[in-house]
């Protein structure tokens, strides 16, 4: 069986949320803002493989979703990064917006690898905003969709 046209969704992972945490200890006074940075999103690329003919493997796959980052933790614990995602497609593929009709990528080449769809940015924690005047910050970022 020969595939030519197959319609997909393509979801990026989000980045991870900041977080607010102070640093507390017995004989540590004032210990400050102790909140890590969310970890990034997934991305995902396409790579054009001369093995492949026909896109008859993503037939009956409705959606690519690439992993969430998670989100940062106290004592300024970062959150892990998602893994991107490769998927193969065949030489002469050509990827389209549907809703513009615009042309996002076009395979000519064996190996060639695009980005299709970039992963979130992580949030800031509460340690990246603190100032001399801002000593105790109760400000963090969410991650970037």
């Amino acid at each position: 069986m020969f595939v030519d046209r197959v319609k997909i969704r393509i979801i990026a992972g989000t980045g991870g949320n900041g977080m607010i945490a102070f640093h507390r200890e017995k004989y540590i006074d004032k210990g400050g803002p102790s909140g890590g940075d969310g970890g990034r999103g997934g991305s995902i690329y396409f790579v054009a493989d001369s093995g492949l003919n026909t896109l008859l493997d993503f037939k009956f796959i409705k959606k690519i979703e690439a992993k969430n980052g998670e989100n940062g933790g106290g004592k300024n614990s970062y959150g892990k990064s998602a893994e991107d995602l490769y998927v193969k497609v065949p030489v002469g593929t050509v990827v389209t917006n549907e809703k513009t009709n615009q042309i996002v990528a076009n395979f000519k080449h064996p190996g060639q690898t695009i980005l299709v769809a970039k992963g979130g940015r992580g949030g800031r924690g509460n340690a990246k905003f603190a100032t001399s005047v801002n000593q105790v910050p109760r400000v963090a970022e969410n991650g970037a969709p």
